[in-house]
């Protein structure tokens, strides 16, 4: 089916691969409202792709070979035995992925975003609507537009998703994710600038591996899983979906962070963590969200917008992507607006409820309720391993193989 007006609201990698979408799939007209102003190619933290997921987003024209990556073959688990700078590894994984600078891949895709669309930077939607027949975007000005459709790409605190399911939202998960990058170090241990090294720790873990920066060549990304501070008053906070950006961490949290690091983690990987900018590190919330439809009226939902999944399972870039090839997929196939809806409905909800559901284990069992780490063996690592990604979703470490109709 062609033509039709498309609103998209939220212009990062979600929305971007969205108006592509649109665009490919016979859109008379795109229009993307983002809020955020200046180049988010600055939001430089590590994301990681599986072999298997690229090579099908790559086959659908969402993802190219030409976009900076640096290749994991392996994941180490380690845990500090005072008896080296490295720790003791515990266990070891196959990790066949491609790390990515966020940055860099919402570049890559905004310059696939075709010329005829309309981007709008520091625009603000305040509400949306849909009646018969059309949806519309009120913005902070009070301007109203009308559209035919109109996409929520706007992450896990979605205005579009409010406007769907008025009671729902993400459910904290009682933990958070510290993030930051620090310089790549130049002694990394043999075979290093290939692997996902996993620091483990009573309460939570930290995951760092290299993604590449545009101006050092590489630096060292972490993601460390932990409950805040008792006392700090954070998870009363949380409970409403909020985000704390690079430089307003509070200093008594920063204190926190970096005490635990000190403690626990072996030396070489604790100055990893240690040395990183404050303007280079960031808290973002863990929280959980299912959602029972993608689509209501005219509005519909992609990326974060629609289900959140806690980030254990390695898939949230990817899952954006694969929506905007579903979206894409049904469109061509679609000869009304009800069917190219249902078709991308019936398309990603199940698989959006399973990534969460996955996710969740994975969570509980790592953060939550970590085992004796110190004990375990590798072939205990295993059984443990493989409990966490049995049920609906196994097999979905890393997201689920993209449906091609």
């Amino acid at each position: 089916m062609g033509g039709g007006r498309v609103a998209i609201v939220g212009g990062s990698i979600a929305g971007c691969a969205m108006a592509l979408a649109a665009y490919r799939g016979g859109a008379r007209n795109v229009t993307v409202f983002e809020r955020a102003g200046g180049e988010l190619r600055d939001r430089g933290v590590g994301i990681g792709v599986h072999d298997d997921r690229f090579a099908e987003l790559e086959a659908a024209g969402y993802m190219t070979r030409s976009m900076p990556w640096a290749p994991l073959s392996r994941r180490l688990w380690t845990v500090r035995d005072g008896k080296g700078d490295l720790g003791r590894t515990m266990a070891r994984q196959p990790f066949p992925f491609r790390a990515y600078n966020w940055g860099s891949l919402w570049s890559e895709l905004r310059q696939r975003v075709p010329d005829g669309t309309d981007f709008r930077p520091e625009t603000h939607v305040a509400e949306v609507s849909t009646e018969a027949g059309r949806a519309s975007v009120r913005l902070a000005d009070g301007t109203a537009e009308h559209f035919d459709l109109v996409i929520g790409a706007d992450g896990y605190r979605s205005v579009v998703r409010r406007a769907m399911f008025p009671r729902l939202a993400p459910a904290y998960a009682g933990y958070l994710g510290w993030r930051g990058t620090s310089e790549a170090p130049a002694d990394l241990p043999e075979g290093g600038h290939e692997e996902a090294r996993t620091v483990v720790f009573p309460g939570g873990h930290c995951m760092m591996y290299l993604i590449p920066d545009r101006e050092e060549g590489h630096r060292m990304n972490w993601v460390l899983y932990t409950r805040p501070p008792a006392g700090s008053g954070l998870d009363a906070e949380l409970r409403t979906p909020t985000s704390l950006p690079p430089g307003k961490v509070a200093a008594e949290l920063t204190a926190h962070l970096r005490g635990l690091v000190a403690e626990h983690f072996p030396p070489y990987w604790a100055d990893c963590v240690l040395r990183s900018p404050e303007a280079r590190t960031f808290i973002q919330p863990i929280y959980d969200l299912e959602v029972p439809s993608y689509v209501r009226g005219r509005l519909m939902l992609a990326g974060d917008a629609a289900t959140v999944a806690r980030p254990h399972i390695g898939a949230g870039s990817v899952k954006a992507l694969q929506d905007a090839a579903a979206l894409e997929s049904a469109w061509r196939a679609g000869g009304s607006w009800q069917e190219i809806l249902t078709a991308y409905d019936d398309g990603r909800s199940t698989v959006g409820t399973q990534m969460v559901g996955l996710a969740r284990r994975m969570g509980e069992e790592q953060v939550v309720r970590t085992p004796d780490w110190r004990a375990m063996r590798e072939a205990d690592f295993h059984a443990w391993w493989d409990g966490q990604n049995r049920g609906p979703a196994s097999g979905g470490f890393g997201g689920q193989a993209l449906r091609r109709d």
